[in-house]
């Protein structure tokens, strides 16, 4: 059963990894505000099919307006700091920079949630946060646009988790899907006459794969996590690494530095304590990286944990 899991997960992580290529290859031409749009423009009929099956009796009126607006802001710089990233960095060093996210939860939880975090948590939090410092090498390396559009992902990504752990029980998952991907596409669609460019059937086509991997790759962690516990489905994320390695070789001729391979290891050892710790049962209230199960800045990125509740209701 554990092994059924680890597989979907594995799974999922991996076109995750091919979805963020084919944003690399996009980004290299076209602006990210212009793959925004048209992926958005293109996760509008998944999403929908998803939606029908959603027998929630409600509105699509926000419970929490403000903080709707506020998640809302922060998946709209997350997703374009993300596609920045991938667009710019090496695979592997953008990765490096966005597992910083749960060790970020980890530490907004304590202001806006009101949770406090022990000893062993807050230095495997510092510890991973001297990873991402490692990765950066301020002072060594010339920090560029890249490095802060990563780090402000990870940030705001964190941030929009943190939100829906707040409210995310008394708002309709439709509610906190939709909302998102409708501001993207007006704000992107606003944008998009500053930065358009004309598109070969090839390159939209690349668009599709984005929404279509981003919306699948959904699915996979779905399956993930009803055949495998949080514990064991959720350091799968990290195997995206290696994904990164191979085709930013094979594919961007990329290599990884030394401070990126340190670097990148400092903060995967304390995220997975992190886990593992949580995992335990009676340490702590808190489970930050536990109940984030959903991988965001993808045009097509829905909440599964919701999804998740409906199918053991069900069940």
């Amino acid at each position: 059963m554990y092994l059924k899991g680890v597989l979907y997960a594995l799974t999922a992580f991996a076109i995750y990894a091919t979805h963020d290529v084919v944003i690399k290859f996009l980004g290299a031409i076209y602006s990210p505000v212009q793959i925004i749009f048209f992926s958005s423009l293109t996760s509008f009929p998944l999403v929908a099919f998803m939606l029908m099956g959603d027998q929630t009796q409600g509105n699509l009126r926000p419970v929490h307006p403000w903080w709707i607006l506020l998640r809302t802001l922060c998946t709209l710089i997350t997703m374009m700091s993300a596609f920045y990233a991938f667009s710019v960095l090496p695979l592997a060093q953008t990765y490096a920079i966005l597992f910083a996210s749960p060790l970020l939860i980890t530490l907004l939880a304590i202001p806006m949630l009101g949770e406090r975090v022990g000893l062993h948590r807050g230095a495997a939090v510092i510890l991973g946060l001297a990873g991402v410092f490692i990765v950066l090498q301020p002072g060594s390396s010339e920090l560029s646009l890249g490095h802060l559009a990563a780090l402000s992902a990870a940030i705001f990504s964190a941030l929009a988790s943190i939100i829906v752990r707040k409210i995310g029980r008394e708002e309709r998952s439709v509610v906190l899907m939709l909302y998102p991907l409708a501001a993207n596409f007006i704000v992107m669609g606003s944008l998009l006459s500053f930065v358009y460019q004309p598109m070969p059937l090839l390159h939209l086509g690349g668009i599709g794969v984005i929404s279509l991997f981003g919306f699948v790759a959904g699915l996979f962690l779905i399956a993930a996590y009803k055949n495998g516990e949080a514990a064991i489905v959720a350091p799968m994320q990290y195997s995206q690494i290696i994904w990164a390695t191979v085709y930013g070789f094979l594919l961007f001729n990329e290599s990884i530095d030394r401070a990126t391979i340190v670097g990148t290891s400092v903060i995967i050892a304390s995220g997975l304590y992190i886990v593992f710790r949580e995992s335990r049962g009676g340490r702590s209230d808190n489970t930050p990286v536990l109940r984030t199960r959903s991988r965001g800045a993808t045009a097509a990125s829905f909440r599964i944990t919701h999804m998740l509740r409906r199918a053991k209701q069900r069940g």
